[in-house]
């Protein structure tokens, strides 16, 4: 049977992109394109689930404002339903600072994320599905650590794939890469970039970082950027190239890579069928500003 149904663990955000169209101006006015839109890695990657057909429900928390109706406005009108625990405490922020090669520097504010609740996560995996995917942001937090680990061992428990995607290097290195793996231990399919790939395996030769993420998870798939992007399942190495050239934001792109990925896998598509898709995908939202996948 070809899952259908999937469940997206992860941040509520809202995005704020900025590209100064010059040299910043510490204490004036700089000109610049900003763009003000649904965030979040996860949410990218339900919305690539979402256009591959898949029906997929999004949890998380956020504030009782309008950032959450933003959120939730904009997965439903690709197709993804959200459920989200609204409290207080404000929607998560992430200011994306985009430079002229189109790499960005990320400032965050998790703000609700952080008060996710354990009762409601679980609850929402009484519901039917197929596979569940976590975002790493959730593992990353000691906040949110053991909500995530109980999810997939849930979902685990009922015989259901699972994925996380690592998804930032800096509080990877500093959670360490071990209390990030056995957070993660036993997903079926671990997503990652090339440099957390070279930070969790403490290593700085990629073929090893692989090698040893390999021997612990049953499915692997490395991001590279420009060069594209590599997988390893059963001692088999696969890679595929990236596609076209130019490049004006790469904000979301690998969310956008893992989640067509993840769409043709879940559907029975091959690892090389999967990397492909994942390139295509990458390249369409690297050619604007803010895309969102």
């Amino acid at each position: 049977m070809i899952p259908r149904r999937v469940i997206v663990l992860g941040d509520v955000m809202l995005d704020v992109v900025v590209k100064p169209r010059g040299p910043v101006a510490p204490t004036s006015d700089t000109p610049s394109v900003i763009r003000l839109r649904r965030g979040g890695s996860a949410a990218n990657m339900a919305v690539a689930l979402a256009a591959s057909g898949y029906d997929v429900t999004y949890v998380g928390a956020a504030g009782d404002d309008a950032s959450a109706k933003l959120v939730v406005d904009d997965l439903a009108r690709v197709g993804v339903r959200a459920v989200l625990q609204l409290g207080p405490t404000p929607t998560g922020v992430v200011v994306a600072l985009v430079g002229e090669d189109g790499e960005r520097a990320m400032l965050s504010d998790r703000g609700a994320n952080v008060h996710l609740d354990a009762v409601a996560v679980l609850r929402a995996l009484d519901e039917p599905f197929d596979h569940l995917h976590v975002s790493g942001y959730t593992l990353l937090d000691e906040a949110t650590r053991a909500i995530g680990v109980a999810a997939l061992e849930k979902a685990r428990a009922l015989g259901r794939t699972t994925s996380v995607d690592v998804c930032s290097v800096a509080p990877l290195r500093v959670v360490t890469p071990e209390v990030f793996m056995n957070a993660a231990r036993d997903v079926t399919c671990l997503f990652a970039n090339e440099e957390e790939a070279l930070v969790l395996g403490a290593t700085s030769s990629f073929d090893d970082a692989v090698d040893r993420l390999a021997a612990r998870c049953d499915e692997v798939v490395v991001t590279r950027g420009a060069r594209g992007a590599v997988a390893r399942k059963d001692g088999v190495s696969y890679s595929d190239a990236a596609s076209g050239d130019a490049v004006v934001d790469t904000t979301g792109a690998g969310d956008a890579a893992t989640g067509a990925y993840l769409a043709v896998r879940l559907g029975d598509g091959t690892i090389e069928e999967g990397l492909h898709a994942a390139m295509a995908a990458a390249a369409v939202v690297v050619r604007g500003l803010g895309s969102s996948g």
